[in-house]
């Protein structure tokens, strides 16, 4: 699988499979980074994009597409 980027709110009905989905990438060897946000709830960044937590949220995004781009285009 290729590197995944997984990030879910503490509150979303699918918190759970989206933590196990990241476990099994890494039982298996893959790459993948899992962020939980406590106090989130569903599309928090699309609907609240100024708030503190959205920025933390779409800042951990960009700095892995950044990590991810560096690492690729070598």
């Amino acid at each position: 699988l290729p590197p995944a980027f997984i990030d879910v709110s503490s509150t979303e009905i699918f918190r759970d499979e989206d933590i196990d989905y990241a476990q099994r990438i890494w039982q298996t060897g893959g790459v993948a980074e899992l962020h939980v946000w406590p106090g989130g709830f569903h599309a928090f960044t699309v609907i609240e994009p100024n708030s503190k937590l959205s920025q933390h949220a779409i800042a951990a995004s960009a700095n892995w597409y950044r990590r991810l781009l560096a690492f690729t285009s070598k």
